[in-house]
């Protein structure tokens, strides 16, 4: 091995019942380099550095740690080698500060000295630029603070081996900046650091290698400098796949919902929206952007009869019929009124789809009432599902098998083609791509941009400032639960929005029409 590798792993493979997660894997990991592991969905990036950071234990293969075999049985395992991983979801303990999250786990704990724990915290935040309070509670923590404590965990434990998977997911444009200028002094520093992404122009922002997985296999890698986001596609895909988002006029835009003045208070007392007004027309696609917690998941979930709404109006408008309130209808209410609804939730095995279910199973929970009596007609819903299957291409051994056991993006394919068969008039989609990869993410837009064509007024949460500006023909931002403004898909600017995700710029109606 080269002088300067850090990690080499030597035809790791890794399985699961009859999934091979990982097959033949032999990759190397470079000190003072930043590489993205590429690939789609269910390819094994995820697994591949959760055997690396001692979550699992290869099945087959050896992995060594500067020239020397190493044995990882966990994660503690990992970190006494150094090796470090971030995770999307974070693994902070809320009620506890900074400082005690930090050095929570390590041992002989309780004897630690705190004034040194912070001691040495504040020192790795001046040598990278953090600005985390070691005596603050996790949960006034903002998201991109959690995050960059879970990077100062690691850092406490002497990591030089950093593995981050999905970091941006959840970040403003700025504060992604902020992460990659954070990542580029780590570079300079001599360590290694991994970045699992999907968002190819960070990659070729940040990256100098990326090794590229396709079903659970090492297909190549390619130095960042000599490639460009076409070519990386093809290598995961296995074939050409068209990059471009289609975003045509709107053709004869229609109001399908007004509202006004919507504020809702959650159960515990805190107002999670604040007289938030706005339209949605059928024939375009309204973009909602905002950190995470903003009151997106509250918006959409009142809309669908889902969340207690305080005050203010929901007003449908079909293509033909009178207008009506839908404010205090539950969903079947809702559903009875012959409102066409569509509604991609955030969770998508907890409230969108029975994750002990097949596809069929799934198909059925839109239809069981044409059923009489005690049975339910299932020849509809497997014909439904025979037709999702093949056209949006979902990997599964039949349409009978358990969604839960499916890959994400396969999951969202089952759940955004089941909610499009009922051809609804207003479509409304939380984080319909997250932790896609890039040839489902993109099946996923042109789906929304057909139903935009068809009419459909479609609603679309999402967290990627570049696709919403690429795909999206009006833009509304919410901050705290407000709206900060709503801006032109076609005109605005990535640092603009960023900036009203940040602050309130609004007075709860549209503005910058």
């Amino acid at each position: 091995m080269q002088d300067n590798c850090s990690i080499e792993m030597r035809n790791v493979s890794k399985t699961f019942g009859r999934i091979k997660a990982n097959q033949d894997v032999s990759l190397k990991i470079y000190k003072g380099e930043i590489l993205s592991l590429l690939g789609e969905n269910g390819s094994g990036k995820t697994t591949l550095m959760n055997m690396l950071s001692g979550i699992y234990f290869p099945d087959e293969g050896q992995i060594f740690v500067n020239g020397k075999p190493a044995s990882i049985t966990s994660p503690k395992d990992a970190l006494k080698q150094g090796i470090g991983m971030i995770h999307q979801h974070f693994k902070l303990v809320s009620v506890l500060s900074a400082a005690e999250n930090v050095i929570l786990g390590l041992d002989g704990s309780l004897m630690l000295d705190m004034k040194e724990v912070s001691r040495k915290i504040t020192e790795i935040c001046e040598r990278y630029h953090f600005n985390v309070d070691p005596d603050k509670k996790v949960y006034d923590m903002s998201v991109s603070e959690k995050q960059t404590l879970e990077i100062i965990k690691v850092l406490y434990r002497d990591a030089d081996v950093l593995i981050l998977d999905e970091p941006t997911a959840v970040l403003t444009p700025q504060e992604t900046e902020r992460l990659f200028d954070v990542l580029r002094e780590m570079r300079k520093d001599g360590k290694a650091i991994v970045i699992i992404t999907h968002k190819l122009h960070e990659v070729m922002e940040l990256a100098d290698r990326v090794a590229v997985l396709r079903k659970g296999k090492f297909v190549g890698e390619l130095m960042v400098k000599d490639t460009n986001p076409q070519e990386m596609t093809n290598m995961m895909v296995g074939r050409t796949v068209m990059l471009n988002i289609d975003r045509p006029e709107p053709v004869n835009p229609t109001e399908r919902l007004n509202i006004q003045g919507l504020t809702v208070i959650n159960e515990d007392g805190v107002k999670k929206l604040d007289n938030v007004s706005f339209t949605a027309m059928g024939g375009e696609i309204l973009g909602i952007a905002g950190i995470a917690g903003s009151g997106q998941k509250e918006l959409l979930e009142a809309v669908a009869g889902l969340q207690p709404i305080k005050s203010g109006s929901i007003i449908y408008t079909p293509e033909n019929g009178e207008s009506e309130d839908l404010v205090g209808k539950t969903p079947m209410q809702i559903k009875n009124a012959g409102v066409a609804l569509a509604f991609v939730p955030e969770d998508r095995l907890g409230m969108g789809l029975v994750g002990g279910m097949g596809m069929t199973g799934n198909m059925m929970l839109r239809s069981w009432q044409k059923g009489k009596g005690m049975f339910v007609h299932r020849s509809d819903p497997t014909a439904l599902a025979e037709e999702i299957k093949e056209k949006l291409e979902v990997m599964t051994p039949d349409i009978n098998y358990p969604v839960r056991r499916l890959s994400g993006g396969n999951v969202q394919k089952v759940l955004v083609g089941r909610e499009i068969a009922t051809a609804p008039s207003v479509m409304m989609s939380a984080y319909a791509v997250r932790g896609l990869d890039i040839n489902t993410s993109y099946t996923i837009y042109n789906l929304m941009t057909t139903q935009k064509m068809k009419g459909t007024a479609v609603i679309f949460v999402g967290e990627d400032l570049d696709v919403l500006l690429e795909l999206c023909d009006r833009i509304l931002v919410l901050y705290d639960g407000k709206v900060s403004g709503i801006v032109d898909g076609r005109t605005a600017t990535k640092e603009q929005i960023g900036l009203m995700m940040t602050r309130f710029e609004g007075e709860g109606g549209e503005k910058n029409e």
